[in-house]
């Protein structure tokens, strides 16, 4: 997979949506949550269409107003209990194990950034196998529910000798590529998540159906 002029480039991976193929599980909760306040279960498709961050603005597309500081816990904690159940199901994206080991085996970088709480977070990478292929993982520290921004500085400072110059974010969100930006990095958004395909274009960065797609993009946009 190597190639000569771009040996530098580092990726840094979201998981849930993108690594992990768990957009299931993701609407069973959410569904749990909404039933909570009297809301319509969604779709799949009305889910992506109206996906957004901070997750409260997210809830108050659904319900027309903010939800109170009650209502958002009580829905955060029903969310987590019927996701961490679902999970367990969840495999995979097609395809993974064999981009991460082509890509450390080129001898390149590439690290893993979640909003999935790290505690968490960390076992259930492990647990799939893949932590080996990453120099760094890192989860959500403190509250749930709001943006990646401030989480991939840290990740990025705490990522010695790595620059965000060089660095492509590959993630399902528009968050992500918030992100990216946030630092300095580019993004290459995948529609395989939370998304709709309109709703990631609008984020103004390249969008794929598949990750190999991703890694190939970023690749030739670090060339």
């Amino acid at each position: 997979m190597a190639t000569s002029g771009n040996h530098e480039v580092h990726l840094v991976w979201d998981w849930n949506g993108t690594l992990l193929d768990d957009i299931t599980a993701v609407i069973g909760a959410a569904n749990a949550a909404f039933a909570e306040v009297d809301l319509a279960p969604v779709t799949l498709e009305q889910y992506r269409e109206m996906y957004c961050v901070p997750i409260p603005r997210f809830y108050e597309r659904l319900l027309g107003r903010l939800p109170t500081e009650a209502e958002w816990e009580r829905m955060d904690g029903i969310f987590h209990r019927h996701y961490t159940e679902q999970r367990v199901g969840c495999r995979l994206t097609q395809g993974v194990e064999d981009l991460l080991s082509q890509w450390r085996l080129a001898g390149r970088s590439q690290s893993l950034l979640s909003m999935y709480g790290h505690e968490e977070l960390v076992p259930v990478v492990r647990g799939y196998g893949i932590e080996p292929h990453f120099v760094r993982v890192d989860g959500r520290t403190g509250p749930s529910g709001g943006s990646k921004a401030l989480h991939m500085e840290r990740h990025f400072a705490a990522l010695d000798g790595i620059s965000p110059q060089r660095s492509v974010v590959i993630g399902d969100a528009v968050d992500d590529a918030v992100a990216a930006a946030h630092v300095g990095a580019r993004a290459v958004l995948y529609t395989g998540g939370s998304h709709s395909r309109a709703s990631l274009e609008a984020a103004g960065v390249p969008v794929v159906d598949s990750l190999s797609e991703a890694v190939s993009l970023a690749e030739r946009m670090m060339g």
